[in-house]
């Protein structure tokens, strides 16, 4: 089956019960045994749930995965995910990853003695100079949030596979639809479903996916004992908001097309990050690695515009955080979602207090385009 008709006929395809075609809202925390040590597949709903469990079959059968998670936030899959290390253990993550992932491993993992090296995964043979014997994972944002920055995934599998050690991809921005990491030698696959497979702004979640049995049974053990779930309710709006991903990331990625064109043009912009330009680095590894290069951009202001007049301006595209949804939201890197990086880390790489970034939602591309023109001119300084 095509990714278009699975994520629609995925997982579980409709109540095997009363042949409802959406699986139904199990909202229900225990299950009636029949008798003692006998029941009809569940017990308690933080252990297994059938609504839940539906969701985690199709995000699994989407990834091609053996097995798939969901919890209750991108973060608490995270959280789960790097609870698979122990003292001693280091990470090498991306130098401009989610500020999130860097705050629970800076300041929460590491209370654990769970180290983290920051390396630009998009440089391979750094990557590998970093590797010891204490590393035990690579952990991959491509593209990267904010700033674009592309790795090779299957090369870095390659090498995560000849010192036995694990390959993890956040693939928030590329969803199953446009990359699927484990086709290409990753072990375990990481979603913020809030962003684009939930795709409508009204639900919290996060996914996991992996790849053997063995890192199953270890990923649900910590699942059901942690207890960071995603409820019935949410894991309905989820497969819901799945069955369209197909018809709004094209709409995404056609708009963003659009609108990155528009923006190389505009004098009140400095540099542009966007996979989608052939001299944006790594983008030939997109073009083979992925089926599309999303619909998130980041653009830095010159010095003479004000990206607070810039961020007052906009009338139809949303100022908050956040990505993914239908509507077009923008958000300001430093203070927002990166503000728990170190203020010299995120000059380093780049992320300034004049980087915008921006997730192109499904409107009308050209009111978005009207939209940012009349917001780029209000934002000169006078």
């Amino acid at each position: 089956m095509k990714i278009k008709s699975l994520l629609i006929h995925g997982g579980k395809d409709g109540d095997e019960f009363t042949g409802a075609v959406n699986i139904p809202i199990y909202q229900t925390s225990t299950f009636k045994q029949p008798e003692f040590g006998v029941n009809k597949g569940y017990e308690y709903s933080r252990t297994g749930n059938p609504t839940r469990e539906s969701l985690e079959k199709l995000i699994s059968d989407l990834e091609e995965g053996y097995a798939g998670f969901a919890f209750a936030s991108g973060m608490a899959a995270i959280t789960a995910v790097l609870s698979l290390f122990k003292s001693e253990d280091q990470i090498i993550i991306s130098n401009n990853v989610y500020g999130g992932t860097f705050r629970v491993l800076n300041q929460i993992f590491n209370n654990f003695n769970i180290g983290y090296k920051i390396v630009d995964t998009s440089n391979l043979n750094e990557v590998e100079k970093n590797i010891d014997k204490n590393v035990k994972a690579i952990y991959i944002e491509t593209p990267t949030n904010p700033l674009m920055d592309i790795t090779d995934i299957e090369e870095a599998a390659k090498i995560a596979r000849k010192h036995k050690i694990l390959t993890i991809v956040d693939n928030t921005f590329m969803t199953p639809y446009l990359q699927r990491p484990i086709l290409l030698g990753a072990d375990i696959v990481i979603h913020s479903a809030t962003k684009y497979l939930g795709g409508h702004s009204d639900l919290v979640a996060g996914l996991a996916v992996v790849n053997t049995e063995d890192l199953a049974e270890k990923l649900h053990f910590i699942q059901n004992s942690t207890g960071g779930i995603l409820g019935p309710f949410d894991s309905f709006l989820l497969i819901r908001g799945i069955k369209t991903l197909s018809v709004r990331m094209d709409r995404h990625d056609e708009n963003a097309k659009l609108i990155a064109q528009f923006l190389k043009g505009r004098p009140e912009i400095e540099k542009i990050y966007y996979p989608g330009f052939k001299e944006h680095p790594g983008h030939d590894i997109q073009k083979k690695q992925a089926d599309g290069y999303g619909a998130m951009i980041s653009f830095v202001l010159r010095r003479e515009y004000n990206y607070k007049k810039f961020f007052k301006n906009l009338s139809l595209i949303t100022f908050g955080e956040s990505l993914g949804g239908v509507e077009s939201l923008v958000c300001h890197p430093a203070s927002m979602t990166h503000a728990a990086i170190p203020y010299e880390i995120r000059q380093k790489v780049g992320i300034t207090d004049n980087l915008i970034r921006l997730s192109v939602g499904i409107e009308d591309k050209e009111d978005l385009i009207n939209d940012l023109k009349e917001s780029l001119e209000a934002s000169k300084e006078v």
